[in-house]
């Protein structure tokens, strides 16, 4: 009988470790689900900000964009204006020749 009671104390005790040991397990699982849950928001976040950078750079380059085209006008309209001053400058200069002679 006692070698009956030694067995079940055993096997009790097998029991009781196994207990444990999926006690632990799902709180380690239960742990994971909030951590995966917590790199989830995360994520959302980051593909929300990704969202807003992309368009924010697509503004600043289309914002640039136009600067640079601005500053291109702007030094065009000058050469423009310096080559007219030159011809004018050259015209005068060659008709003032003209009546010297």
């Amino acid at each position: 009988m006692e070698n009956g009671q030694s067995r079940l104390q055993q096997a009790q005790k097998e029991v009781d470790e196994v207990t444990v040991i999926m006690l632990d397990n799902i709180n380690k699982a239960s742990e994971r689900e909030g951590k995966l849950g917590e790199l989830e928001n995360r994520a959302d976040e980051l593909r929300e900000k990704s969202k807003v950078f992309s368009k924010t750079t697509v503004q600043v380059k289309q914002k640039k964009r136009f600067e640079n085209m601005k500053w291109k006008l702007v030094a065009a309209g000058v050469s423009v204006g310096v080559i007219i001053i030159i011809i004018i400058i050259l015209i005068v200069s060659f008709s003032g020749n003209k009546d010297d002679t």
